[in-house]
């Protein structure tokens, strides 16, 4: 496939999301990124939050043709998005590169659906945790940023998909900042494709969910903001706390808070040692399945 085929196999994905929706809030109501095909049958791979909970989804290609699609899945641990579409796109799927093997300095392309392509360079490969109770041992960094991000492709040397585009954020190196692009890695897709298409989600149990916005700060895990309704909010966990222990362990950053939270079952009670206006006191977080707070896609 030449870079123009591959870029024509890259669409516009908007979505619909009711007002009632869990995320409608945080996320918003209306929401547009891009989506790459990756199966002759119209199925798109996208970036999760742009359809989770949508009743609606539409995919509009290059030559502004308009289809109706469906959310087919979305995973929480990677944050990958599947759309099937309900009308032929008649576009090629894109083939599975390596990401594993891509390293730093490699020069890479981030294409979206309304066919802006930036010509960028893999900056780092490294753990990224998200402040939404989201790791990933090893995402891909790019830059320059992408514009319009959120569900772009990463194409490799070889115009194979890398990736998928998930954030827009900021870097210092030798003291000035720069803009870059944080993207999953095609790698975590392939284990987990066949669930996520026979069964909307990952044959295995669900992880504990608190519902706690929270940040790293000089390694302590400050919280910004808990979901309303959540399992954080019903236990009386606040803006500025800080969490120190989970269990009997303390807590070193917060990738390590979500490995150590992560031990326990979904819908486990969670003790959590929090310090509070320099005091400490002990929380008991009953955790939940996240899926059990968003609205389910509508069969078609």
């Amino acid at each position: 496939m030449t870079i123009d085929t591959i870029l024509r196999s890259i669409v516009t994905v908007r979505a619909s999301i009711p007002d009632d929706a869990f995320t409608a809030n945080a996320l918003g109501t209306s929401r547009e990124g891009s989506g790459v095909v990756i199966r002759d049958n119209g199925l798109v791979l996208t970036i999760g939050y742009l359809i989770t909970e949508a009743e609606e989804v539409w995919l509009t290609d290059h030559n502004g043709r308009v289809i109706p699609a469906h959310a087919l899945a979305y995973d929480q641990e990677t944050g990958f998005g599947l759309v099937q579409a309900l009308a032929p796109l008649s576009l090629p799927a894109v083939a599975f590169g390596d990401a594993a093997r891509a390293m730093a300095g490699d020069p890479v392309v981030l294409a979206d659906g309304i066919g802006q392509a930036v010509s960028a360079y893999i900056v780092t490969k490294q753990e990224f945790a998200g402040y939404w109770e989201y790791l990933l041992d090893e995402a891909i960094f790019t830059a320059p940023a992408h514009p319009s991000w959120g569900g772009a492709a990463l194409i490799g040397q070889d115009g194979r998909l890398l990736g998928i585009g998930s954030l827009r954020l900021q870097m210092s190196r030798a003291g000035e900042i720069a803009d870059i692009n944080m993207v999953v890695p095609i790698d975590l897709l392939p284990p987990i494709l066949d669930d996520l298409l026979t069964r909307g989600q990952v044959a295995k149990p669900p992880r504990p969910w608190l519902g706690a916005f929270s940040a790293e700060s000089n390694g302590e895990v400050v919280v910004m903001s808990v979901a309303e309704g959540s399992p954080a909010a019903e236990a009386g966990l606040r803006q500025g706390d800080i969490i120190s222990d989970v269990r009997d362990g303390e807590v070193d950053g917060l990738a390590d808070f979500y490995r150590k939270l992560w031990q326990n079952p979904a819908g486990a009670e969670i003790p959590l040692r929090v310090v509070r206006d320099g005091r400490e006191t002990w929380l008991r977080v009953k955790s939940a399945d996240r899926n059990s707070f968003l609205k389910k896609p509508q069969l078609q």
